[in-house]
């Protein structure tokens, strides 16, 4: 299996040549391996998950209402209540876990450049050239395929450099009328989340080891400069350290 397929399927209902190529699957419930490095086997470690109003949530599902059979993009692991939620509201779900697979590239990427000959001149290792790789090799899906994404708040721990880019990609993604949700916070997080959607208007979020800090705290200013080539942008701003936008394409 390629070290970048980290996609897997839910149903076996073929799918629309409009859709992703044919190595991304339909989403299922899956158990995403710990980015730290723990292996699989080890003791688990039971973590407190808390659970938050979300008028984001709640407006993107505004959004989506009277869609029918769309598509969506969850850019986190997949996760059995969010992907039921979902498959129940008509849509098909497809997952990529963009910070596990981010993780593996940097451990490639760092591999081939040690272990390149004597002498050549190996790989570019600026952060713009390492993210025009990563973009080679993920997120490979005809453009308009999607009629919504779920970024949830990995541009927090992005490189600079990749986020614009992931950004332009994700846009391209989006059909008309397509929307993104993502959350932002608004001061340094103490620690790592994952979220799983509850109902339609609450979240839970679940402690998680990450490999990567926080790279930034957005401003507004510069969410919306991010989404600029969108016809609509929203912030909702709740009583904890976090932010959630509202993207419509």
């Amino acid at each position: 299996m390629s070290l970048f397929d980290k996609l897997r399927t839910a149903t076996s209902a073929p799918l629309p040549s409009r859709l992703p190529p044919a190595r991304s699957h339909v989403a299922a419930a899956v158990t995403a391996k710990p980015i730290n490095g723990t292996k699989s086997g080890s003791p688990s470690t039971t973590v407190a998950c808390t659970s938050r109003v979300s008028n984001g949530l709640k407006e993107f599902l505004s959004q989506l209402d009277g869609i029918g059979r769309g598509q969506l993009l969850d850019m986190g692991p997949a996760r059995q209540t969010t992907l039921n939620f979902f498959i129940e509201r008509g849509f098909k779900v497809y997952t990529e876990d963009l910070l596990i697979t981010w993780k593996n590239f940097l451990d490639a990427d760092e591999k081939e450049w040690r272990d390149r000959p004597a002498g050549s001149t190996g790989l570019e290792m600026t952060p713009a050239a390492r993210a025009e790789r990563f973009l080679e090799t993920t997120l490979l899906h005809p453009p308009e395929s999607f009629d919504a994404v779920l970024v949830w708040d990995l541009l927090d721990y992005l490189d600079g450099e990749l986020v614009s880019r992931l950004v332009a990609r994700i846009t391209s993604l989006l059909r008309d009328g397509g929307v993104v949700f993502g959350i932002f916070h608004s001061r340094k997080p103490e620690g790592f989340h994952r979220y799983r959607v509850i109902d339609a208007q609450n979240l839970e979020l679940i402690p998680t080891p990450c490999a990567f800090t926080p790279q930034r705290v957005f401003q507004n200013r510069e969410i919306s400069d991010l989404f600029r080539r969108f016809r609509s942008s929203r912030t909702f701003v709740g009583r904890d350290q976090l932010r959630e936008g509202l993207f419509v394409k």
